[in-house]
């Protein structure tokens, strides 16, 4: 029986230890997302994701994949071209841009109205962040995600030119080193973030280094 969120943005989750085997990571149902309810989810290691036709569901997967800020792969094409210039980078320019982008280039069903809501809100007091890929002076690409002290979470990245989202995962990553965050959480590992550099790390272990990045 998976349990349901109450209306309080305060109420508490189950421990992430509680979540599913089957499907992964499934810990929770319903509430709202409200910034505090979403702020107390990243710093516990949960977070939402869901269809138009379902409730708010809660997840925090028994593997979590990072992309150590350090060691991300950037393939001898793709640095020619950063050194080119031919993209012009920028941070929280357009951060509606880039949300929307995502839902356009995806036809994703799990950027909803209420969440895309949600975000743009985070954005506002400060915890949601993109980075924007310009080219011939339209959108090109883009990443969103939010930040607690040195824990960034990506949420969502697309791209409508060919390797503008590698460009943004490979200058947000060293941006993030710079600045120490030792990684960037990409919640679920695909083929290409693999390819990127990403690793995956037992729940235990991620929510053991928490503390430290959210001090």
């Amino acid at each position: 029986m998976i349990p349901a969120l109450g209306a309080d943005p305060e109420a508490p989750f189950p421990p992430p230890e509680n979540a599913l085997e089957h499907p992964d990571g499934l810990l929770a149902w319903g509430g709202g997302l409200e910034p505090r309810r979403l702020e107390r989810a990243y710093r516990s290691g949960i977070f939402p994701w869901y269809s138009d036709d379902e409730p708010i569901l809660w997840w925090s997967p028994a593997r979590r994949c990072v992309l150590p800020t350090d060691d991300v792969h950037c393939p001898r094409r793709l640095a020619r071209l950063m050194r080119q210039g031919r993209c012009r980078l920028t941070m929280d320019q357009d951060f509606g841009g880039v949300v929307d982008g995502c839902i356009e280039a995806r036809d994703s069903t799990w950027i909803t109205p209420e969440m895309r809501t949600a975000y743009l809100r985070m954005h506002a007091l400060g915890h949601g962040h993109s980075m924007e890929a310009w080219l011939d002076g339209e959108l090109a690409g883009g990443l969103y995600g939010l930040a607690f002290g040195r824990l960034f979470c990506g949420v969502s990245m697309f791209s409508r030119r060919r390797v503008a989202c590698k460009v943004v995962l490979v200058s947000l990553c060293r941006a993030l080193c710079v600045w120490g965050f030792p990684w960037l959480d990409c919640q679920l590992c695909n083929p290409h973030l693999e390819r990127m550099g990403a690793r995956e790390l037992s729940r235990e272990v991620y929510l053991a280094r928490l503390p430290r990045l959210l001090a």
